[in-house]
């Protein structure tokens, strides 16, 4: 499953938004910078990437394949679908238990011919501060499929918000919440809420990071520290969700490495152990997956 080291908990190697976002920058199909700059985080101790790139999402697995054989890094794909409106049209006309059995035959049966089995489901999303009536549907055929499979489930929440409600959603379905990582948490920026979702059991993923224009990192740093005074160091994962070209730094981005160059050492002088440090990046993450 995972291999000893560091995980990116949420990121994607090949995505494609660009019809409904209407921006060339949301195709991610730049192999030679990607190659070059996870070669780069490889030799800094990363050895897996969790890549939630999903059906709808531009899922290419040949692309993705070729990218992980020449970096030699350990790939996580996933299986589900993302929000509105980036649905394909089977999400609208099919059933929760006809979504749920989609994602189980990838998960028993490989993703499109390939025989490559996903390890999560995700990432399934909300739209900001609100769940449409299908995503709530996906929701509910992810709680199926968890079920049935016992695989990780993974969220994305639309500026940290609705966390709370796809908890409530997944509850119903008796989730296993040891198993649920509840994605872009850090950009709620709202501590409180933060420990609501946490009482549940699930992870927390700080996984924008170096997303400044969003939330500052110093935020985030001070974020995870009052989390790990309250206890909960076992229970945050962490990431950068690089989804556009302008993200890698040939392109006057952050890139990949900003997590360990910048943001590690930000939080050690915030106060944050090492050990701790450690924890996030790489036992929490074996805990998931176990």
């Amino acid at each position: 499953m995972l291999e000893k080291g560091i995980t990116y908990i949420h990121e994607h190697i090949y995505i494609d938004l660009s019809k409904i976002k209407n921006s060339d920058d949301t195709l991610l199909d730049d192999k030679e910078t990607m190659i070059s700059e996870l070669r780069e985080i490889k030799e800094k101790g990363v050895r897996n990437i969790v890549e939630v790139t999903n059906i709808g999402m531009g899922r290419n697995m040949e692309y993705m394949e070729d990218v992980r054989k020449q970096t030699g890094l350990n790939f996580i794909y996933s299986t589900g679908f993302y929000i509105e409106p980036f649905f394909p049209e089977t999400v609208f006309q099919k059933t929760d238990k006809e979504l749920a059995q989609i994602m189980i035959n990838e998960i028993k049966n490989g993703i499109d011919g390939t025989g490559i089995k996903p390890e999560v489901i995700g990432e399934i999303g909300s739209s900001q501060n609100i769940i449409t009536e299908t995503e709530k549907k996906l929701f509910q055929a992810a709680g199926i499929a968890q079920n049935e499979t016992g695989k990780v489930l993974s969220t994305h929440t639309s500026i940290g918000s609705m966390g709370l409600e796809q908890i409530k959603i997944l509850k119903e379905y008796s989730v296993n919440f040891e198993k649920v990582i509840i994605g872009h948490t850090d950009l709620s920026n709202d501590l409180d809420y933060m420990l609501r979702l946490l009482d549940y059991g699930v992870y927390t993923a700080f996984d924008t990071i170096g997303k400044n224009s969003y939330l500052l990192d110093e935020k985030r740093a001070e974020a995870i520290k009052e989390l790990i005074k309250r206890g909960y160091g076992d229970k945050i994962v962490l990431s950068m969700d690089i989804t556009r070209k302008s993200h890698f730094k040939k392109n006057g981005g952050l890139g990949y490495s900003h997590l360990l160059d910048t943001f590690v050492p930000m939080m050690e002088k915030a106060g944050i152990s090492k050990a701790d440090i450690n924890k996030m990046l790489i036992t929490n993450p074996e805990n998931i997956f176990s």
